[in-house]
């Protein structure tokens, strides 16, 4: 055999040696030993990767629960279930999950909103499109375009477009990842949780001669649920502001709302918890 073919090979098996040798050492000094438990853990998440735990995904969720700087029941999406197996995997008590659910703030559809007269908007019906170059077809500059941007954003089927051009939400299958909330330029939809009931389905700030103008619905500004609330409503720029740390929905004259543009969720509920309440009472 020649010499140079001799000392070819073996000057590529030297070098693969060495190689190889040098690769071993990298891998047992550099190597990062994974926590099992994350695998354990991003195993029984939903891997649905939609952020509503605040983090980059699923996996992630996984890495900062074994360290310890998220909580057990940050995943909204995975529900009791999921909470009740993290405890389990972490050896500890188990904590209730919190149930999100999104809430559309804007009750001014095809029917109630006043719309454009001598600029009818022709283009694309992207909500997203339709506020960059034209705002809509509705006069009113804060409430639903009607496009379903949020609907198409859904990962879940939770939205859907009703009769009147507004999304409605259906809360069993809504897991409050907050990628409808995402979706509306607007931001006339909010991530709440499931046991808040009083809301202002409005999002308009306008004067109010100028509110009663471009909605039917439109809140335009009495103040008569803030007066009445004691701290629980406050006015801010004539449009109430609720805050559910101080509320006391038995204080609140929803009845008074001309508009009912604020209002409850579920009506027939609260009317049976105040219900209770009073009874305990007595």
């Amino acid at each position: 055999m020649d010499l140079t073919i001799i000392i070819a090979i073996a000057t590529m098996g030297g070098l693969g040696f060495i190689f190889a040798g040098a690769l071993a050492v990298a891998d047992k000094k550099l190597r990062v030993v994974e926590n099992p438990r994350i695998v354990e853990i991003n195993d029984i998440l939903p891997n649905a990767n939609c952020g509503a735990c605040g983090m980059a995904g699923c996996y992630d969720f996984a890495t900062n629960v074994v360290d310890g700087k998220a909580k057990i029941n940050g995943c909204p999406v995975g529900g009791q279930e999921v909470v009740d197996e993290i405890a389990r995997i972490l050896g500890i008590e188990s904590s209730e999950s919190i149930k999100l659910v999104a809430r559309v703030l804007c009750n001014g559809g095809n029917a109630e909103a006043v719309m454009k007269e001598n600029a009818e908007y022709r283009g694309p019906q992207s909500c997203s499109v339709q506020t960059i170059v034209a705002g809509g077809n509705k006069m009113c500059l804060y409430g639903c375009l009607g496009g379903d941007d949020c609907v198409d954003a859904c990962q879940f089927g939770a939205i859907f477009m009703n009769e009147n051009g507004l999304p409605t939400v259906v809360e069993e299958l809504c897991t409050g990842c907050g990628l409808c909330v995402e979706a509306c330029p607007r931001g006339i939809i909010e991530i709440h949780s499931d046991d808040r009931e009083l809301f202002v389905f409005c999002k308009n700030h306008d004067a109010p001669k100028r509110a009663k103008e471009v909605c039917k619905v439109a809140c335009f500004g009495c103040g008569i649920c803030a007066r009445k609330s004691d701290g629980g409503i406050e006015m801010r720029d004539f449009l109430p502001e609720i805050n559910y740390d101080k509320l006391d929905l038995s204080k609140i004259p929803i009845d008074k709302c001309k508009t009912g543009a604020i209002k409850l969720v579920h009506p027939e509920k609260v009317a049976e918890l105040l219900s209770l309440e009073n009874t305990k009472v007595n």
